[in-house]
């Protein structure tokens, strides 16, 4: 009889316990409970060129019903198409923008042109300059997103010294990179 007495309280002890630790992990009523992300809308790139060349630019992303709206203006490329590729890494820190990595390309697919069945999710396609080295593109692409494992954000815009023959494997023989340019999040 007095090892049931003692265990009782013994048990009622442990079980407030157990109490109070679970609602001190919890949020107080003073303390509001941490408010989501705001939905990324909008996300930019800013081109520079790669050692040798004089490429800048600008590239934006921003979210459609369609997909993502890429828009890209670039300057100084010789004249004619211009591989245009999303890599993989947001690093633009080596002299000829190789620290970018290759192609973004998280499905695992073939490279091929923008429009292809089966891509790289990073296959932009080409982007052709005028007779003054001015590229202008406008697209909307569903195989881009701003998070989940197609996010662009955080990674890198590449653009290549020749036109990507949108078949070679891995990468279309683009040749050199002459600008490179980080994705971030933009202002709305």
């Amino acid at each position: 009889m007095r090892r049931t007495a003692f265990s009782i309280p013994l048990l009622l002890v442990v079980a407030m316990m157990g109490c109070r630790s679970s609602s001190t992990n919890q949020a107080s009523p003073s303390q509001p409970a941490t408010p989501p992300a705001p939905e990324i809308t909008k996300a930019i790139a800013v081109l520079h060129p790669t050692k040798g060349h004089d490429v800048h630019g600008i590239v934006t992303f921003t979210r459609t019903p369609g997909g993502i709206r890429v828009v890209a203006d670039v300057q100084n490329l010789e004249p004619g198409a211009h591989g245009f590729h999303i890599h993989e890494y947001g690093d633009c820190s080596a002299d000829d923008g190789t620290s970018a990595g290759g192609h973004f390309n998280p499905t695992g697919m073939p490279h091929g042109g923008r429009h292809a069945e089966k891509r790289h999710v990073g296959d932009l396609g080409n982007i052709t300059a005028d007779a003054s080295g001015r590229a202008r593109a406008e697209f909307v692409d569903a195989h881009l997103s701003f998070e989940g494992t197609t996010s662009i954000i955080g990674r890198a815009v590449i653009i290549h010294a020749r036109a990507d023959d949108l078949k070679s494997q891995p990468s279309g023989a683009a040749g050199p990179r002459v600008a490179c340019g980080v994705i971030g999040i933009a202002k709305p």
